[in-house]
């Protein structure tokens, strides 16, 4: 019966990740896999301690040594950028004093494959590592979902608690919302000013042109004191025809007059609804919180 050896070119299928090695330690074939790792640098003619560290056993520091260990596991680690750590097992090779070394990332295989971009095709078909590459690959397909799933929900709450804080026909605020500004500015000692605008002749526009009208008022009343009011002021609708504006910072009374004329005369500006034509006004109240003064929420409104 003859003896029978592997080729380089069967062990490139069964084991691309070996290298065939001379009597003097140098390369003479290299896997497909384990060319792979080094790029465009050949690895043929390069001595193999030249191209690995050999970690350990320790005892183990020459060509001769490595010849006298064969079936011993070996650790490797890659001389180049990113020093990537292998073990590998030696067995005597088909010409005198050779060696055939196979190598494989053992635990770190994660790491490798997003080092070097390997795929499944990098590895044998029965490699466990194929299975591992699966695991990886469905993990972050996992991964990837419920970071997408996580970002939904995300904009689902702020959704959510965007309109809990909202007045759903004018989209200014809600009382709710108020509450929370102007209780912290409150606990915070800060100053502020409270105005109260009531709509004066609204309900007789619900009366005579119905609540579409009505709807379509408040909704340009609304308009209205976004236009007159800072980014950071609370425009608010705490009833039918009930709004509040809460002006943070110190402001004088003066100003808020001021303020107050321009949005009247604005809202007795006559506001086109099909062919009618729909006439408010306003009345309008303010007060003040001082830092220092205790004065409570519910004493503002």
């Amino acid at each position: 019966m003859k003896d029978f050896a592997a080729t380089p070119q069967m062990l490139d299928v069964l084991c691309p990740m070996h290298v065939f090695l001379d009597a003097t330690g140098h390369v003479t074939h290299a896997g497909p896999t384990l060319s792979k790792l080094f790029g465009g640098t050949p690895l043929v003619g390069a001595r193999l301690l030249e191209v690995f560290a050999l970690k350990r056993p320790h005892r183990i520091q020459t060509m001769a040594d490595l010849q006298n260990s064969a079936g011993v596991k070996l650790h490797f680690q890659m001389r180049q950028p990113p020093g990537t750590e292998l073990k590998g097992v030696a067995t005597p090779g088909p010409e005198a004093g050779s060696l055939v070394l196979n190598l494989g990332f053992g635990i770190g295989i994660a790491d490798a494959v997003r080092s070097f971009d390997l795929t499944g095709g990098d590895f044998a078909p029965t490699d466990l590592t194929i299975e591992m590459l699966y695991l990886i690959e469905a993990k972050t397909a996992a991964m990837d979902a419920l970071k997408k799933l996580n970002g939904s929900l995300a904009s689902s709450v702020e959704v959510a608690e965007e309109k809990a804080l909202s007045d759903t026909l004018t989209g200014l605020r809600n009382r709710r919302a108020l509450d929370h500004v102007m209780g912290r500015l409150i606990e915070w000692d800060r100053p502020f000013a409270v105005m109260q605008v009531d709509l004066d002749f609204f309900k007789a526009v619900n009366d005579t042109l119905g609540h579409a009208a009505g709807d379509h008022v408040l909704q340009v009343v609304a308009d209205v004191f976004r236009e007159m009011t800072r980014g950071d002021d609370v425009v608010a609708r705490v009833g039918g025809d009930e709004f509040v504006i809460l002006f943070p910072g110190e402001l004088k009374l003066e100003a808020l007059d001021r303020i107050g004329t321009r949005m009247i005369e604005k809202l007795e500006v006559p506001i086109p609804f099909g062919d009618k034509l729909c006439k408010i006004s306003g009345s309008i109240g303010t007060a003040f919180f001082v830092p220092g003064s205790g004065i409570g929420q519910a004493a503002l409104m």
